[in-house]
């Protein structure tokens, strides 16, 4: 009885090792992993976009004070923000072509409406120079600069990802336990990236880089 006793757990060891080997060798810890690197990546480019649309209410009231008969403008930024705030961005969002590809339109709308409201700036001097505004400007700009790096970080991890789903043998171990490939930014969205709003200082910005 004692020899089975000690037989017994150490069998089981062995079990689990070999399992574990097996796993590994078929890919699974390496797909669980690149699984793992995308939801992070994904995590920054939402954490970068909320970044962006807590800046939108200060803008709007700064331009406001120059502005007011902008109210187009200003009814387009709101609406968009709101449509984007609207979305929901949890991981399962990854997994669902659709509902990535809402919540990049919805993004790709908030960035048109954003450009409307820079490009108001240029009808009214005082607005450019004033010192609170120029200050979102910047904010605006980093933040679209993080956008654009988060967004082509993700990108690449699904490229990476996906790649690992599809070859062989790692596809078989993926079919196995439901890994499938995950919905990336189009190149529609990537197009949004290039014309991401304006921020240029004009006169300001060369007497910053004298």
């Amino acid at each position: 009885m004692a020899r089975q006793s000690i037989i017994k757990p150490v069998f089981l060891s062995a079990a689990l090792a070999i399992s574990t080997v097996g796993l590994s060798g078929c890919g699974y810890n390496n797909l669980q992993a690149q699984d793992e690197q995308v939801i992070a990546s994904w995590s920054e480019v939402v954490n970068q976009y909320q970044r962006r649309s807590d800046l939108v209410p200060n803008l709007v009231e700064v331009v406001q004070q120059y502005a007011e008969q902008e109210q187009e403008v200003f009814t387009q930024v709101a609406a968009a923000r709101s449509q984007a705030g609207g979305i929901t961005v949890t991981p399962e969002v990854l997994n669902d072509p659709e509902a990535m590809e809402r919540y990049a339109a919805a993004q790709e709308q908030m960035t048109g409406a954003l450009s409307r409201l820079m490009a108001v700036s240029e009808r009214y001097p005082d607005l450019k120079s004033d010192a609170l505004f120029q200050d979102l400007q910047a904010q605006l700009e980093g933040t679209e600069n993080r956008i654009a790096v988060a967004r082509n970080r993700y990108i690449q991890e699904v490229q990476g990802y996906n790649t690992t789903v599809r070859q062989f043998p790692t596809n078989i171990t993926a079919t196995v336990f439901g890994m499938d490939t995950k919905p990336n930014f189009s190149v529609a969205n990537e197009e949004a990236i290039s014309t991401a709003p304006s921020v240029d200082f004009g006169d300001s910005a060369e007497t910053t880089a004298e």
